[in-house]
């Protein structure tokens, strides 16, 4: 694209949320930027899973098919206790999968980032530099890059991570939801030798001497996360000699971790929003850490879509914050909650957790589908009329954009979701969560108004 200094969204950051981000806005033919501090993609996987809404998002974006030759169905996780014993297990819905996709995947980070980075650059103006400075404007923020050039952009979205330097120069600090423990990530390319030693399925060894998190990834990509005791610097193969040798695998890499909940105070300051790790950190026990950055940024793109195009209010732009961060700190609760059982270390506390897990399934080992785990939208762009669809994410019915969706008369997943929700109809959103329902032309009628009124 043709280089310009006006445009209008500036993304900052071209990690997956950025590149997500600046794709989709392009390909909605809104003018942008993407500012970029690294020419390259990072060669090392941080991010691990996605999920079956990312890939809809990437189907949208027209890189899902790149995307799956790198991804693989995520394998059961095995819960063992301190005794060694199963206590719980996290696994996958069966097919018919609403969304089409297997709704867990692990992936390959450095190979699908550069795939989403490509479709950044078809459609979005790249810019390689540090922004150094931003300033806003009655009409425009205008960013300064460390080499002295400058850009101006109606909105603009720190998608720069955790560290970043647009959350830093608006001065708005994190919110502390209460976790912080030190772990090891370990991850290797594993020989044919290595693979024969190891599980077929991912584990998290529960156990209160080290708790430790195995992981199955793409082709010989396997994962260790182990949890580290204060002042530790261990060498990662002495960590993983329980399990493998450097003679059976490749290290990939080996970094140690804060594993925080944190999140931003204010998601939005005038024309300038936070997405991604910018926004939120969580810790990873459920890997949805990338996907809650995408979930932001497919949220927020259509609606900066909608106010730039005049088709909505700059209201509009206010329930970002109103939807995303509830949705960010209800899903870190969860994944708090999963660290704490994963992490006990009081070895009485954890045979109690064990025998409680136990007992609450009825003395089994309770599966539990990972998707269940994710919480609908509260609040923000939803019917005022209360319905449990509301705020919920459809089914693929092959549309986009703003939609009405009537029932099916065949059997499908689509009209198993219009009787599971007793309606007739249904208006869906661009980033395909559910605005609200209706049982009859009147009710649908009522419910277009009452949206027609939350755009203006």
């Amino acid at each position: 694209m043709p280089v310009n200094d006006s445009f209008d969204v500036a993304v900052v950051g071209l990690g997956p949320a950025g590149a997500v981000c600046a794709g989709l806005l392009g390909g909605l033919g809104v003018k942008t930027v993407a500012i970029e501090r690294e020419p390259a993609v990072y060669d090392k996987p941080r991010a691990f899973a996605l999920d079956h809404e990312i890939m809809r998002v990437f189907e949208d974006l027209g890189v899902a098919g790149q995307v799956a030759e790198h991804t693989a169905p995520f394998t059961p996780s095995e819960h063992y206790g301190a005794d060694g014993q199963l206590i719980k297990r996290l696994g996958a819905l069966p097919p018919p999968w609403p969304l089409e996709w297997p709704p867990s995947l692990v992936f390959e980070q450095p190979a699908v980032e550069a795939a989403l980075r490509k479709k950044a650059t078809e459609v979005a103006h790249v810019a390689h530099g540090e922004v150094t400075g931003l300033h806003e404007a009655d009409e425009a923020v205008r960013l300064r890059l460390h080499d002295g050039r400058t850009f101006s952009a109606r909105y603009v979205i720190g998608c720069d991570g955790a560290s970043s330097t647009v959350r830093k120069l608006l001065g708005i600090e994190y919110e502390d939801l209460g976790f912080d423990q030190q772990w090891m990530v370990v991850d290797l390319r594993v020989n044919e030798r290595g693979l024969a030693k190891l599980p077929q399925v991912s584990i998290q060894y529960c156990e209160p001497e080290r708790p430790s998190t195995y992981l199955v990834g793409v082709g010989a990509h396997r994962r260790w996360e182990l949890m580290l005791d204060p002042g530790e610097e261990p060498d990662p193969w002495e960590l993983l000699a329980r399990w493998v040798t450097p003679d059976d695998a490749q290290l990939w890499r080996a970094a140690a971790y804060r594993f925080h909940a944190l999140v931003a105070r204010e998601w939005r300051r005038g024309r300038v929003f936070l997405a991604g790790d910018a926004a939120h950190q969580q810790p990873p026990f459920t890997g949805q850490g990338m996907c809650q950055g995408i979930r932001d940024v497919a949220n927020l793109a259509w609606k900066l879509h909608y106010v730039l195009a005049l088709k909505a209010a700059d209201k509009l732009l206010d329930t970002y914050q109103e939807e995303r961060k509830p949705h960010v700190e209800k899903l870190t609760a969860i994944v708090k909650d999963i660290g704490k059982i994963i992490g006990e270390r009081d070895p009485a506390a954890a045979r109690e957790r064990d025998r409680r897990l136990l007992e609450e399934a009825g003395g089994k080992v309770l599966t539990v589908p990972r998707q269940n785990l994710i919480p609908p939208l509260e609040g923000g762009f939803r019917s005022i009329h209360p319905h449990s669809a509301n705020g919920t994410l459809f089914p693929k019915d092959g549309g986009h954009g703003m939609r009405v969706v009537t029932r099916p008369k065949d059997p499908s997943v689509l009209r198993a979701w219009f009787e599971r929700y007793k309606c007739l109809a249904a208006i869906i959103r661009p980033d395909h969560y559910v605005f609200g329902i209706a049982n009859s032309n009147a009710a649908l009628d009522r419910q277009l108004a009452g949206m027609a009124q939350q755009l203006s």
